[in-house]
């Protein structure tokens, strides 16, 4: 009776969360139209977003333009949110590492492309598509990280925003270059970066378009650490090393905590602590709780 009680609870949970998660910001009340968007976008080609998954739980995201130092085409937008959709989908995940291709993160959006849809309605279109994407990437029940190699500029800044942490390698820098194109962050990464380093410091990075680089990312807040290497191979393994410490463990609890994690961060108090409650359902007397009874752990 008390295991069916359980499983009873842990669908309805289940069901909750999922809607929560997949709900947009934007639909057809604000004038947003995705099927156009993305029909607008795809002609606009080039690169691809690589998703390989790894036996261990860990997603490893690439960013596949390394000509244009991984600037986002319309194409690429578009493969993000597949991406996305695929990563929401993966009950065996724990973990997420973004990077670049060619030892670089990405350099924000295809200037070709940009030019092409420089009116006013094309520009609200794109940001609010990638401000969906972004969003729901950043609510996935995977801990993530983003791996900054070289150059992570304007939309690329952005998109490490909607990253759990952030890694960097000796001499990459983060640059929020809006100001200098006569535009401020559009895919959500002001939000995110007053949430992350404080009003006062989003001010200094938006307003001076400063380069950051990984002591002051540090100093900051903005990033968790400097990698050792700055090889491309070495310093993505480096990477998977530092979010295993966050990702071992049973699957239910991995997600589960980046879960009350999200309520916190985005639900009022009281909508927070109901939704903890019952994530704290979902694994209170499973099985990694069951088990963990049966060898009283110790905690030095």
């Amino acid at each position: 009776m008390a295991l069916r009680l359980w499983k009873n609870l842990l669908q309805t949970t289940k069901k909750r969360i999922l809607q929560q998660r997949w709900l947009s910001l934007y639909n057809g009340a604000h004038g947003y139209e995705e099927e156009l968007v993305k029909k607008k976008l795809q002609q606009f080609s080039g690169g691809s977003i690589n998703l390989s998954k790894e036996d261990n739980g860990v997603g490893i995201l690439t960013l596949n333009n390394p000509k244009l130092m991984n600037a986002f085409t319309g194409t690429m937008m578009v493969e993000l949110q597949e991406r996305v959709t695929e990563l929401e989908n993966w009950k065996d995940g724990k973990g997420l590492i973004i990077h670049g291709a060619g030892n670089t993160f990405c350099s924000g959006s295809d200037l070709n492309a940009v030019k092409e849809i420089s009116n006013s309605q094309d520009g609200m279109n794109m940001c609010m598509f990638m401000q969906n994407t972004l969003t729901r990437l950043m609510r996935l029940p995977l801990i993530s990280v983003a791996l900054v190699q070289g150059k992570a500029f304007g939309g690329g800044a952005e998109l490490t925003t909607a990253c759990d942490f952030r890694l960097m390698t000796p001499g990459s820098e983060i640059r929020f270059v809006h100001k200098h194109m006569g535009l401020v962050p559009g895919w959500g990464g002001a939000a995110r970066l007053v949430r992350i380093v404080g009003s006062g410091a989003a001010l200094q990075l938006l307003g001076g378009a400063a380069r950051v680089d990984p002591e002051r990312a540090l100093s900051l807040g903005l990033s968790e650490g400097t990698l050792p290497s700055s090889d491309e191979t070495t310093a993505l393994g480096e990477a998977r090393a530092w979010l295993n410490q966050y990702t071992e463990g049973p699957i239910s609890v991995i997600r589960a905590v980046k879960k009350v994690v999200t309520a916190g961060r985005e639900l009022p108090l009281e909508a927070a602590l109901r939704t903890e409650k019952d994530i704290f359902g979902t694994v209170w007397g499973g099985p990694a709780n069951l088990q963990a009874l049966v060898r009283r752990p110790k905690h030095k």
